[in-house]
């Protein structure tokens, strides 16, 4: 192989190699759920939590929190629940709940959402999404 045929040859490869992940990645934004589509009214779509998991074992007190992929499930009271999105509208770090506070705060940035999911302190200047919870025996149904 001739020294001409070699560079051109490496050329070619390399420029395979450097833009193959281009082309090889899907056009997702890293943020597919469950609850992507949730409001289009259609069940099918709805997230289901078992309360008797372990990895729910959180929502068994007043004050308990959990995460399902992109949702945080709270639970407010003895029998009532609520769910928001987990992230952040300023920029897009995972939110926690302070049940002394009543507060969902962002630890990245400083924002603070109250359990309507309405921005209390910035630099966030969107709400969080909120999900509606049905409970059924030991299941709750996000949609």
């Amino acid at each position: 192989m001739e020294r001409k045929d070699f560079l051109q040859k490496f050329a070619i490869g390399g420029s395979i190699l450097l833009t193959a992940p281009v082309f090889l990645n899907s056009c997702s934004d890293g943020t597919d759920d469950a609850m992507d589509d949730v409001d289009n009214g259609n069940d099918d779509d709805a997230v289901t939590i078992d309360l008797t998991s372990d990895d729910f074992s959180d929502l068994g007190t007043v004050g308990g929190y959990a995460y399902s992929g992109n949702i945080i499930i709270i639970r407010s009271g003895s029998d009532s629940y609520l769910a928001f999105s987990k992230i952040c509208t300023h920029q897009q770090c995972t939110v926690t709940y302070n049940a002394s506070e009543n507060e969902l705060p962002c630890p990245c940035h400083g924002s603070v959402f109250s359990t309507s999911g309405a921005v209390l302190e910035g630099p966030a200047t969107s709400s969080l999404k909120k999900y509606s919870v049905n409970k059924e025996g030991d299941t709750l149904k996000i949609s």
